[in-house]
């Protein structure tokens, strides 16, 4: 597939989020027992964001590694052109919480420096190989975002 009709594929916008949105609410809903993984074996964590036009809670699910105790995403949106909206939405307000199975916690967003980045790449690129894959398909900014834990 070209990298073309691949970014297509990943616009599928509306039907898209709604699934995310539904992956999150079921993950919540059973204490992340829904679909506690992806394909391959990657782990999934549940993120709420605050909606930066809205001010509503917003959920979606997405991969995560573990980096001793923050947890490492990356708004890769299926290598779409389009910055997906929980990272919009951490850019506006970085505070948001994430469920890992039964536990919910409080944390910080924020975009890893770039010696941490250069470090998590490698890690980030093994566990999954399409985050190579998806920096191809557009020019957009894919930066490795950090979740702190608060508190």
């Amino acid at each position: 597939m070209t990298a073309r009709l691949l970014n297509r594929a990943a616009r599928l916008g509306p039907a898209a989020r709604l699934m995310s949105s539904l992956h999150a609410r079921l993950y919540r809903l059973t204490g992340g027992h829904f679909l506690p993984r992806w394909a391959g074996g990657l782990p999934v964590l549940s993120l709420t964001t605050t909606g930066r036009r809205s001010g509503r809670p917003r959920s979606t699910a997405i991969i995560y590694l573990a980096d001793g105790d923050n947890l490492v995403v990356m708004p890769s949106n299926a290598g779409s052109d389009a910055t997906p909206a929980w990272w919009l939405n951490l850019q506006a307000n970085p505070e948001a919480e994430v469920q890992l199975g039964g536990e919910r916690r409080r944390v910080r967003a924020r975009r890893a420096a770039p010696e941490e980045a250069e470090r998590l790449w490698p890690e980030m690129r093994n566990a999954y190989a399409g985050f190579e894959a998806y920096q191809r398909f557009t020019e957009r900014d894919q930066p490795i975002v950090l979740l702190e834990p608060l508190g």
